[in-house]
């Protein structure tokens, strides 16, 4: 089970949904959302007899392709299930492809990842899973790899639903395919400026092969760059597993923008930003109902019907109301969109100030982050860099009105810089860019009464200092992950893979225990010394509060209001200051279906006494 997954998930819609969501949002949201879409990736395996020799490896570099495709499968199950994936061989004797190419073999169609696929991938891994392939597709070498990535795109071209990504990844331990045959290796270059005139990403996955991998002998020409890589290619060959899934999972996985927008420093100078998600919280998914006679999903419609007809209620029969005092306030759908309606999305700088007056309590959520966008405002990276480095130089922020979308409210941010920073390989570890914190509103500040707490002693402070010493480490985020979520997917693994048992799932979460208190020692029994009292046992049990003489706990009594007193409150318009055990007490009484809302209980009492 891979314990990775994206930070950016792909969710798309279908064909239909797609085209109701365009007409309903109309053309400026559409040119918004251009971006949007399924992730698309094709896996294009080298089948020829090489990539079957281990030359005194473990595993042979097929295995260990099969291996990686098989975890990104896995992966995207969990993930982002709604992207599309396909496996295609080339080097195969036998051939099956739409275009009928010779020694081609397109093994899965792109489409969601499942069960099924990852089962039959299985078929393949391992000394039978070799001869299995042998027997099944053969091995040949008078293969033509511009065929194949023309096989690819006419996959992508059949697809029926919006693609925002495609990508193919090439995987061979061979650097010269077409050594000697001059025509196929210029088809192969030909095919590949067309997959990058038609924004189709090919990455180069090469393998360990004796002697060397020489990637200017051919692949040099033919991998092409995504916008938001710096290289296309990487410079050492795959020897192990891990390696290569490293190299995987940097490319697999599109690094989508939340939002595209204008940030506005002055009245007529612009640029434009991608706003990015750094952290997403990771829940399990959502089930989904199945009809019990065909397991096929069912979908829920909501209908509304009036309650004193019974007839069906067309979106033209309803309006929205909003009760204030005793009157209702009757609002049309057009002045409810109105209302919603602040501004138009997009950064709007208010301000410079100190990043001294930033403060950790003023955190509200976690933050994104911005990076300029070159393809909506040309000068942009330019423009953005210049800021950038005069917020460095002066250690300044930026105060801005952030305006997401339309119908969302606007949220005060700070734009605090970043450097960007290279390890020693000079391999960026931390973009360059702005980190976008939400600032409270003075709504969302509380004052907490603080209780006056016994000072610690000077001593007791000295001895905590050297346990909490003691007892430090490095913590990475990285590094623990969720066994709640890690355990339920490994069931799921198991039951859809028919496994004997699911894989178990370690708790990082877990302190370690034995090794704290190796670490300790002493430190802990010198410090309850020093803060209990001598006869002091922290873990004796409790002494239970005696209870009343009769040995009954005693009751609160139970609130009532009279019905002159409920009537009194419908005719002021107070009825919603009383809490809800009273409404429902109420209702309960008047004999009323209030529901379990505090909204639906008011409703309920105030349409009785408006009738009685």
């Amino acid at each position: 089970m891979a314990g990775w997954g994206s930070f950016y998930r792909g969710e798309g819609l279908e064909e239909e949904e797609e085209q109701q969501q365009e007409e309903e949002e109309g053309p400026e949201a559409v040119a918004e959302q251009r971006f949007s879409g399924r992730d698309s990736l094709i896996f294009l395996v080298d089948a020829s007899k090489a990539m079957f020799e281990s030359h005194g490896e473990a595993e042979t570099p097929f295995d260990m392709t099969i291996q990686c495709i098989r975890n990104v499968y896995t992966s995207k199950i969990i993930s982002s299930d709604r992207d599309l994936l396909s496996v295609v061989f080339y080097g195969t004797e036998n051939n099956k492809n739409s275009v009928d190419f010779k020694h081609i073999y397109v093994l899965q169609e792109l489409d969601n990842p499942g069960a099924k696929r990852v089962l039959e991938l299985d078929q393949y891994r391992g000394e039978e899973g070799r001869a299995l392939f042998r027997e099944s597709f053969g091995h040949s070498a008078d293969y033509s790899l511009g065929e194949a990535l023309w096989a690819c795109s006419n996959l992508f071209s059949d697809v029926r639903v919006r693609l925002s990504h495609k990508r193919i990844m090439l995987f061979t331990n061979e650097d010269h395919p077409h050594a000697n045959d001059s025509a196929k290796a210029k088809l192969a270059r030909t095919r590949a400026g067309d997959l990058r005139d038609t924004g189709i990403i090919l990455d180069l996955m090469h393998l360990k092969k004796p002697g060397g991998f020489d990637i200017s002998l051919f692949y040099r020409d033919i991998i092409n760059v995504a916008e938001d890589e710096d290289l296309g290619i990487q410079p050492r060959e795959s020897e192990k597993l891990e390696h290569l899934m490293k190299k995987v999972r940097a490319k697999e996985t599109k690094k989508r923008a939340l939002v595209r927008l204008n940030l506005h420093l002055g009245k007529d100078v612009a640029l434009s930003v991608g706003v990015y998600n750094l952290i997403q919280k990771a829940y399990k998914p959502h089930p989904v109902k199945l009809y019990r006679e065909t397991n096929e999903p069912v979908k829920t419609k909501t209908r509304m019907f009036s309650g004193k007809t019974g007839s069906l209620l067309l979106p033209t029969d309803t309006k929205r109301a909003q009760t204030y005092g005793k009157r209702q306030i009757v609002l049309e759908k057009e002045e409810t969109e109105e209302l919603k309606q602040f501004d138009s999305p997009g950064l709007v700088l208010i301000g410079f100030k100190p990043l001294s007056m930033l403060k950790q309590h003023h955190h509200v959520r976690p933050s994104q982050f911005i990076y300029p966008e070159e393809s909506l405002v040309r000068g942009s990276t330019t423009l953005f860099n210049a800021l950038l480095m005069k917020c460095l130089e002066r250690e300044v922020m930026m105060l801005c009105r952030y305006t997401p979308r339309r119908n969302v409210p606007p949220r005060f941010v700070a734009l605090v810089p970043q450097e960007e920073e290279l390890d020693e390989q000079k391999v960026q570890i931390a973009p360059p860019g702005f980190h976008m914190i939400f600032l409270p509103y003075a709504d969302d500040k509380r004052n907490v009464d603080v209780t006056e707490n016994v000072p610690a002693s000077q001593e007791q402070v000295d001895k905590m200092k050297e346990i909490i010493q003691k007892l430090r480490f490095k913590y990475r985020a990285d590094s623990f992950e969720n066994p709640v979520l890690q355990q339920h997917f490994r069931n799921l693994e198991a039951l859809a893979l028919d496994m004997m048992e699911p894989e178990q799932a370690e708790d990082l979460t877990m302190p370690k225990s034995e090794q704290m208190s190796h670490r300790l020692g002493n430190l802990v029994d010198e410090f309850k010394q020093l803060v209990y009292p001598p006869d002091y046992n922290p873990d004796a049990k409790a002494v239970k509060r005696k209870q009343a003489s009769d040995g009954q706990t005693e009751k609160r009594p139970k609130v009532e209001v009279s019905e002159d007193e409920l009537r009194c409150h419908v005719q002021k318009g107070t009825l919603g200051k009383l809490t809800v055990p009273i409404l429902k007490d109420a209702c309960r009484f008047l004999g009323l279906r209030g529901g379990s809302k505090k909204q639906e209980l008011v409703d309920s009492l105030t349409e009785y006494f408006n009738e009685h």
